[in-house]
């Protein structure tokens, strides 16, 4: 990251508590509606900052989390943040663009990833990270939505043209099944605490190969929620 704009950004996120939209409570929440996990589940936290969520996952399902993004003075924070909380060893930093990922493919039980995958584009997560899911495996993704069919007319202009992708709820559950998830559950993060505007977890069918058209169930994955 070395142009001006990527400059600020960061410069604007140093020393927040988290770098994306969300808290401790949602992440809990969306933990749960992904529904059974392994006892101790292979985890890979995609665009997880200094670890506002990778720390969480890691202590709630007894877990190991690949931990990646593209900063490396995040994961430096998250290495300690890890460390002083005991959950060193579970927690594996890595620098790597959520589009080009260094990992295996079924390499993992659940994919994670709050407020990211905007970066790539919905469909374009849905699409990739999809091989890193074992057979039953479940991703899980947060997204800017629409939630009203009349945004003001600043809104639609200033989001026309930072992110004219955003769709609503209802066009991501489909997008979704197009890509071959089950859609389990879906949640609107409330506002007001930095959080964003929808949560999506997803599922693919057993053994790991989506259906034409259908989908995995739990988060955008081998499952939806």
């Amino acid at each position: 990251m070395s142009s001006p704009l990527e400059q600020v950004f960061l410069a604007a996120h140093d020393d927040l508590p988290r770098e994306a939209p969300g808290s401790e409570e949602t992440t809990a929440l969306l933990l749960r509606l992904a529904g059974d996990l392994p006892e101790r589940p292979r985890i890979v936290d995609i665009g997880c900052g200094t670890g506002p969520s990778t720390l969480p996952l890691a202590a709630a399902t007894g877990g190991e989390v690949v931990a990646v993004d593209l900063h490396e003075p995040f994961l430096q924070r998250l290495r300690t943040r890890a460390a002083v909380s005991g959950l060193g060893e579970r927690v594996r930093p890595l620098v790597a663009a959520m589009d080009d990922l260094p990992l295996p493919d079924g390499e993992a039980d659940l994919v994670w990833s709050e407020g990211a995958a905007y970066v790539m584009g919905f469909d374009a997560a849905l699409a990739g990270w999809r091989r890193l899911l074992a057979p039953g495996g479940t991703l899980v993704l947060t997204e800017a939505e629409w939630t009203t069919a009349t945004p003001s007319p600043g809104a639609r202009a200033f989001w026309d043209a930072n992110y004219p992708a955003m769709r609503t709820t209802a066009d991501n559950v489909a997008a979704a099944q197009r890509a071959g998830y089950t859609v389990q559950a879906v949640y609107l993060l409330p506002v007001g605490r930095l959080l964003p505007p929808a949560g999506l977890p997803a599922r693919h069918p057993a053994g790991g190969r989506p259906r034409p058209g259908g989908a995995g169930r739990g988060g955008p994955g081998d499952r939806g929620a």
